[in-house]
């Protein structure tokens, strides 16, 4: 497991426990994370694992039931009022903003966090231009589409200097023009200020391209914590074979009823993970006769984070690719 560099934030312990309908449950089971200064760390779990439960705590927004956060040697859980002092956060809901527009918002944020007029309207300007957003400045974020009201909240979050960004499923929605605005933007922080980035997602491909260190959460407990390349050595020697059938599968093709019993399916496209040997048998078998008249396409990959994460347990089809 890869150690973290000096620390921006550590967990010990923590635990949140909610009661429904009589019913106990505990959403956070004694995690203990370390988040280095400077790194971008991730939170990767499906639904309901307790990625947002956590990030709640860790924003001073919700009090556990136990254990202790250190956020850049303040006891959150003593003082939850020092942590906005301390990061920018950027939840999943963002709806105290909608009224506002585009400018208004990031620069109402900027005085908020104690930036005098001039200073808030020049770095409002500045993250405007650079997420691109200079066409909607004067729009209500109320009238945005769901990725141009992400990327406009994201500008809010980015005013004012804060070492540490929260950010839980920032990219939601957006088109890969956006999510490169945010990520450059995160980049160039990190490289001048030395900001440190939480990142909570569910997107394995997003994951592997930005993300030093990652903790795989699930069921409230973290079942794992490394860089994604010491996470997928897990799977080494191991393969990922996805078939995408033009409508049904052929089942009267004996290899690929065989395939039916072990395939992962999701709607026409079945993937199987598998050894390389195998994978180059079953490429064989379903690349000739009425088995490849029936397909429409197939990959063949190197494991990946979501792979990793189903070794250790996960609950498969909980990751989005």
């Amino acid at each position: 497991m890869s150690k973290a560099p000096q620390g921006c934030c550590t967990v010990s312990g923590l635990v949140k426990t909610y009661r429904t309908g009589g019913t106990e449950v505990r959403a956070n089971d004694g995690i203990d994370l370390a988040v280095g200064r400077g790194e971008v760390f991730g939170l990767l779990g499906p639904n309901g694992a307790g990625k947002s439960t956590l990030v709640r705590q860790l924003t001073g927004l919700l009090r556990p039931d136990a254990g202790r956060i250190d956020l850049l040697g303040h006891d959150i859980v003593r003082h939850p009022e020092r942590a906005a002092r301390l990061l920018g956060y950027l939840g999943q809901e963002s709806t105290a903003l909608d009224e506002l527009t585009v400018a208004l918002a990031a620069e109402t944020t900027g005085r908020l966090r104690g930036l005098g007029r001039a200073a808030a309207r020049a770095e409002t300007a500045d993250v405007i231009t650079e997420l691109g957003l200079e066409a909607l400045a004067h729009r209500p974020l109320a009238k945005l589409s769901g990725g141009q009201r992400r990327l406009a909240c994201l500008a809010a979050v980015l005013i004012g200097d804060r070492p540490l960004l929260v950010l839980d499923e920032p990219t939601t929605g957006m088109d890969p023009v956006a999510r490169r605005a945010v990520w450059t933007a995160v980049d160039r922080r990190r490289a001048e200020r030395g900001t440190t980035v939480l990142l909570v997602t569910h997107n394995v491909i997003e994951a592997e391209t930005v993300l030093d260190r990652v903790a795989v959460i699930d069921a409230g407990k973290v079942i794992a914590c490394d860089t994604p390349g010491g996470l997928k050595a897990l799977v080494d020697g191991h393969v990922r074979l996805d078939l995408v059938w033009r409508t049904d599968a052929p089942l009267t093709v004996p290899a690929v009823a065989d395939l039916a019993e072990r395939a992962e399916r999701t709607g026409r496209r079945w993937t199987l993970r598998t050894t390389p040997e195998e994978a180059r048998e079953l490429v064989a078998a379903v690349t000739t006769g009425p088995a490849f008249a029936a397909l429409d396409d197939f990959t063949l990959a190197t494991p990946t984070l979501e792979d990793a994460y189903l070794r250790l347990g996960g609950r498969p089809g909980g990751l989005a690719r």
